[in-house]
């Protein structure tokens, strides 16, 4: 299964991610059964994880912060994830997460 997917109708591209809060630095770990992992640099409390995440995503794919929400699981480690309107070529950033791994990593 495949982690992403692009609504073209709606301009919406929806991201399953599994999170794993408390990490050293926030970066993308590869995959996670049909969902991309992704470490994040904040513990998982007064969603500040969350909001990581959320900064994380808005670096990546240089979308407003607005444009990008957390739809389900926002409790959970386990997250989709909405991104209104990606730039085009999206397609290479989201082939580029998948490769990435904690040499691409951002501190957040």
């Amino acid at each position: 299964m495949c982690w992403h997917r692009f609504d073209p109708a709606q301009r919406r591209l929806t991201l399953t991610l599994h999170i794993q809060p408390n990490a050293r630095v926030t970066a993308v770990a590869g995959r996670h059964g049909d969902a991309l992992k992704i470490r994040i640099a904040a513990p998982a409390v007064d969603d500040k994880a969350n909001a990581a995440l959320i900064r994380f995503l808005h670096q990546w794919f240089r979308l407003p912060a607005g444009s990008i929400k957390i739809r389900h699981g926002a409790r959970g480690r386990r997250k989709i994830v909405e991104l209104d309107h990606p730039a085009a070529g999206f397609e290479v950033l989201l082939a580029s997460m998948e490769r990435a791994g904690p040499a691409s990593s951002t501190n957040g």
